[in-house]
This record gives C-alpha cells, sequence and structure tokens, in this order.
C-alpha cells in the first residue's frame, strides 16, 4: 500500500516538473498527460502481489482480500513459515489482526497463489 502511495508521489512530481516545462498554452496537451499517468496508477494499484513480494504482516479475511491463498502440499508457488518477529523476507508471515501489508483469503478453488507451510526454508518456490 505504501509503495503504491509512493508511486502516485512520484508520478505527481514528474507531472508537476512536466508542467513548468511547457508552454501553458498546452493546456489540453498536460491535462492528457496528467489523466494517464492517474490511469496508470490506478491500474497499478489493482495488480496482485507475485509469490516472492508476499511477506511481512498478513490478516486473514474473507472479504475483500489482496490475495486468494490455496494451501498445497505438493508444487507451491511460495513456502510459508509464520514467524512473531522479522517478516522481511519472502516467504516470512506474521499473522496480524490490524493494520496488515496484505489481507489474505484462503480458498480451495482459483487461487491467485498457492502456499505450503514449512519449518524450514521458506520462500518462492521452484
Amino acid at each position: 500500500m505504501f509503495r503504491m502511495l509512493g508511486l502516485g508521489f512520484v508520478l505527481a512530481a514528474v507531472f508537476l516538473f512536466n508542467l513548468s516545462e511547457r508552454p501553458v498554452s498546452r493546456s489540453d496537451d498536460a491535462r492528457e498527460r496528467f489523466l494517464s499517468m492517474v490511469s496508470a496508477c490506478a491500474e497499478a494499484a489493482k495488480a496482485k502481489p507475485g509469490p516472492c513480494q508476499l511477506y511481512g504482516k498478513i490478516q486473514y479475511v474473507e472479504n475483500f482480500p489482496d490475495v486468494t491463498v490455496k494451501v498445497v502440499e505438493n508444487f507451491p508457488d511460495l513456502k510459508v513459515k509464520v514467524v512473531e518477529n522479522f517478516a522481511d523476507k519472502p516467504g516470512l508471515w506474521k499473522i496480524v489482526q490490524n493494520f496488515p501489508d496484505y489481507k489474505i483469503k484462503m480458498v480451495e478453488n482459483f487461487p491467485d497463489i498457492k502456499v505450503q507451510f514449512v519449518e524450514n526454508f521458506p520462500g518462492c518456490g521452484k
């Protein structure tokens, strides 16, 4: 979430910088460029994280998840170890109730990512 917010600030700064270089008579062109940048930012915000980006504070939810997950025994996309501290690498999850980095819904069919819970060697599968 904070990454997307930072991306929005960068896009806004680029837009304002480009406006200062352009003549004022091109306001329609500037407006169209701004709208295309806003559209690109909105598309980036909708993007789901990949398996290697899914770590940190995780909250299990039933509604409005960021990612749907299926627990499997073989051939996972991500091997997950639940930890209490330092969930700062792919595959390390700290389960929380408030202020998550990602919201996850456990499903049986059509998951975005398949995970396997492990005690050793968490990280991206394959």
